[in-house]
């Protein structure tokens, strides 16, 4: 390439194939010139020129055929043999026959200039900064990518492309990197993105690199300067910020399209975003008619049912491996498509310096989604420019000159639906769209799709969702292809075909959590959002808050400000249970000390000590004031009377220790070691009047594994336990059925607990790890580790109290998936915590043999 220093002049490109000869020039200034007045140069000889941006106007390039010389002088002597030797190797590998001899020996040139230099030292910003590694890579941007040498300092990450574009060094502050992700360039998985902002685009540097371990180490070297960095950025953790609302449908598809691999700096991989309005006729755009959306259960190439049934018949007729759509949803042509009124130099350059057919071009929004119904070869689906703030994609603010229609019409700005009046309304519509109802409600099912369950296999099949096998990742053996011309063919159709992203759930995505109004059913009509009760749930009025709720998050809001009012020491062996009375005065506790002990918390003495057996106490509740039921490792439950001060009953129900005991309404449910859960109903008034043999089995509810906790949602409808085995298991009381069994721990599980909506349940394992469990659909949406076991905890939904085999208490903030705040407490394990129901006040008990008193300090 060649530009001149006069913007009116035409960039030059010179083809290497076209070249016929390229010489270097004989210096002939002096008879024995200085190093300082050397001229070197070199003289071409070629067949045809192309110009490019002539009278600097972007427009199709070009071709002046007829041979003809050039002579180019290089004033840079320091630099001019270097250029000079590369452009006589380029030109060689140009005249190789096959294309995989060219490609080897162009990569042995590159391979070779890269040895010969190094990262230039003096461009640290810093003399104090310390080096940590340095290898070769190449930076990624649409359609090129720039090979250079990176390093890492403990202060800053460097680029030094060779060429000195687009400068002569790239520097990020580590201090500054936000967000850092793995990606696979190519379908191989060599590339890095660094991100300084949260929620931006585009990342500030896209690296390639030559081997895995370089990427690797460089990764995980930044890493080191992101907290929680691994926890923080997967798709669970975002996935359980947008159910809960704390990511909007645009941020939530944009991290999922970048732990996809998608990337605005890679066109082959770019985000790609939904189709979400149907409707591009009507004069007004009602986001409350079901018919306005696009279903987002179904892919683009099976909306039109009549294409579909074609597709389907060359596809049963078809020789395996079997494709359905042989274009994908997003490819660098599809992604051009719509960006070329403002990256026209791209289009150019991909598709040998012409815009397309003036008729194939990004000309109506109407049409194009029409096209994309009953195109036969057109499945697309968008970009995220359609649901953000910038409309210049839409604008021909550069009067490119983009060819006539057959109607005679010039091809200028895209056409809007009547629905819009201007291009930022258009958009603007589009992002409520995006965020309505109807698409929170259905969004999981597109994303089932794109990035899910029904992406490959049998259900990518059953949901007519199956292209190219070339487009998905594993798709080729790159090591069993022996023939290198087949190589660089199947890498060319990779790039330019479509790649689909990379898998980021292999189950059912679960569904956003909305509000409690009627669903927008397509086929259906709606006049307005109505509530509605749900199933298993209280029909309630969510208009105002009462005063628990409010003091609920109130506390939770300051929870990190814990403080101990006091300390008490009334056993002899570790702590179990805790059950407080109505009005909190009294307190009782368990112990594996086997005893069971009644404390008055205002004359700080002991009111009751009370031993069942020779046994531990695994765990209490207390029954209005009056009964306290205590679980033992001897296999049964005791019912002590607090009136008369005895032992009233025993129910002798396992083979084994009982682990827990819950209760709700009437029933009694226990855990036992033995592998079972029972089901017990009981008369509350026999308890109370201590009348003997009050509870009747109903169920048992079998295990693979002694159970070591269970709990019971607010309504008394789902059980969860968790087993010696790192088995959670949800259960259907109203039928008595597994609902879901997630392996999620690789030792027991400590401790369970739903989330205050019943949506959540929240595991804590002898692997030190938090897990996060979606009840919809069974899906593991979150995972938090840290350096200890937690024993026990309570939570909100949004924030968890753990108590720690330190003795710690910990503040987990699930949204950005990191522990807040470490409080000192107890010198052993904290073994069982309790809350009041405004969550102000707080007991734990430990392996100290202690019990601690909190309040929260507001």
């Amino acid at each position: 390439m060649f530009e001149p220093e006069q913007i009116s002049e035409p960039v030059i490109k010179f083809s290497f194939r076209d070249c016929s000869r390229i010489e270097e020039l004989e210096d002939k200034q002096s008879n024995n010139p200085s190093e300082e007045n050397l001229v070197c140069g070199f003289r071409l000889s070629c067949q045809q020129i192309c110009l490019i941006k002539e009278h600097c106007i972007v427009a199709p390039y070009k071709i002046e055929r007829g041979k003809k010389d050039y002579v180019f002088k290089i004033e840079n002597t320091s630099k001019a043999q270097d250029a000079i030797q590369s452009l006589l190797q380029l030109h060689r590998a140009s005249q190789l026959d096959k294309m995989a001899d060219q490609t080897a020996m162009i990569t042995a040139i590159l391979q070779s200039r890269l040895a010969r230099t190094s990262f230039d030292k003096n461009r640290f910003q810093n003399v104090s900064e310390s080096l940590h590694m340095e290898c070769e890579a190449e930076m990624v941007t649409p359609l090129v990518t720039n090979p250079g040498h990176v390093c890492i300092t403990d202060q800053n990450l460097y680029f030094q492309p060779l060429n000195g574009y687009p400068e002569p060094v790239v520097q990020i502050k580590l201090r500054d990197v936000r967000r850092i992700y793995k990606r696979r360039h190519g379908l191989k998985p060599l590339g890095l993105e660094v991100f300084c902002t949260e929620n931006d685009l585009c990342s500030d540097i896209y690296l390639k690199f030559y081997t895995s371990k370089d990427r690797d180490e460089l990764y995980y070297y930044i890493a080191t300067f992101l907290e929680n960095h691994v926890a923080e950025h997967t798709a669970e953790s975002y996935m359980l910020q947008w159910q809960k609302g704390h990511l909007s449908n645009y941020e939530y598809l944009l991290h999922l399209n970048n732990l996809g691999d998608r990337s605005c700096n890679d066109l082959s991989q770019y985000p790609v975003f939904p189709w979400i309005i149907a409707d591009y006729t009507s004069p007004d755009l009602d986001l409350s008619n079901p018919e306005t959306f696009r279903d987002l259960s179904t892919p683009v190439g099976a909306l039109n049912k009549d294409r579909m049934e074609r597709l389907l018949t060359r596809y049963r007729e078809m020789p395996d491996p079997k494709f359905m759509y042989g274009s994908h949803y997003s490819s660098p042509g599809y992604v051009l498509f719509y960006l070329v009124r403002v990256a026209p130099e791209y289009m150019l350059c991909l598709q040998n310096g012409k815009f397309d057919n003036a008729d194939r071009m990004f000309n109506s929004i109407a049409e194009t989604w029409k096209n994309c119904l009953e195109g036969a070869t057109d499945f697309k689906e968008l970009i995220p420019e359609f649901y953000g703030t910038d409309s210049s994609f839409i604008v021909n603010s550069l009067k490119l000159d983009l060819g006539k229609r057959q109607g005679g019409k010039m091809v200028d700005s895209v056409e809007l639906p009547p629905w819009a009046s201007d291009p930022d309304d258009f958009l603007q519509k589009s992002r409520d769209a995006l965020e309505s109802q109807y698409v929170s409600e259905y969004l999981h099912e597109w994303i089932d799709l794109i990035f899910g369950y029904k992406q490959k296999g049998t259900e990518a099949i059953a949901s007519h969702n199956v292209f190219h096998p070339l487009t998905y990742e594993g798709g080729v053996d790159w090591n069993s292809i022996e023939d290198p011309s087949q190589k660089i063919a199947m890498l060319i159709q990779i790039l330019e075909f479509g790649q689909t992203p990379k898998q980021l759930f292999t189950t059912p995505h679960p569904q956003r959590i909305m509000p409690k109004f009627k669903s927008l059913s397509r086929g259906t009509s709606r006049s307005a959002n109505m509530p509605e009760s749900s199933p298993g749930s209280p029909c309630e009025d969510s208009s105002f808050e009462d005063l628990t709720e409010e003091s609920q998050k109130l506390a939770w809001s300051n929870i990190g400000k814990l403080y101990i009012v006091c300390q008490q020491k009334n056993h002899k062996e570790a702590v179990t249970g805790i059950a407080v009375s109505s009005n909190g005065s009294s307190v009782l506790t368990t112990s594996q000390d086997s005893t069971l002990k009644m404390f008055s918390k205002e004359t700080k003495l002991l009111q009751r000590s009370t031993s069942f057996s020779n046994m531990a106490l695994s765990s209490c509740l207390l029954l209005e004031d009056r009964t306290v039921l205590c679980s033992s490792w001897d296999n049964n439950v005791y019912f002590y009377s607090v009136a008369y001060g005895r032992r009233q009953d025993t129910l002798m129900g396992h083979d084994d220790a009982v682990s827990k005991i819950c209760w709700y309404e009437g029933h009694l449910y226990t855990a036992s070691w033995d592998s079972t859960v029972k089901v017990w109903k009981c008369d509350a008034n026999d308890i109370s009047s201590c009348r003997k043999n009050s509870c009747e089995l109903l169920a048992e509810l079998e295990h693979d594994a002694g159970v070591n906790t269970i709990s019971l949602n607010p309504f008394g409808t789902l059980l969860v336990s968790g087993n010696k085995e790192g088995t959670v298991t949800i259960w259907d009381l109203t039928i008595l059925t597994i609902l879901h069994q997630i392996h999620c721990h690789s030792g027991t599980v400590n401790d369970v607990a739903f989330s205050p909506d019943s949506r959540h349940i929240l595991s804590a394992g002898q692997d030190c790890c938090l897990k996060v469990i979606d009840v919809q659909t069974g899906m593991l949406i979150s995972s938090l580790s840290s350096s200890q076991q937690q024993r026990c905890f309570c939570w909100d939904g949004n924030t968890v109290l753990s108590g720690s085999q330190s003795g710690e208490l910990l503040v987990w903030d699930l949204m950005a998936a990191k522990v807040t705040e470490r409080i000192p407490g107890h010198s052993g394990a904290v073994t069982c915590i309790w809350m009041n129901e405004q969550c102000s006040s707080i007991i734990t008990g430990g392996e100290d043999k202690q019990i601690i008193f909190w309040k929260l300090h507001y």
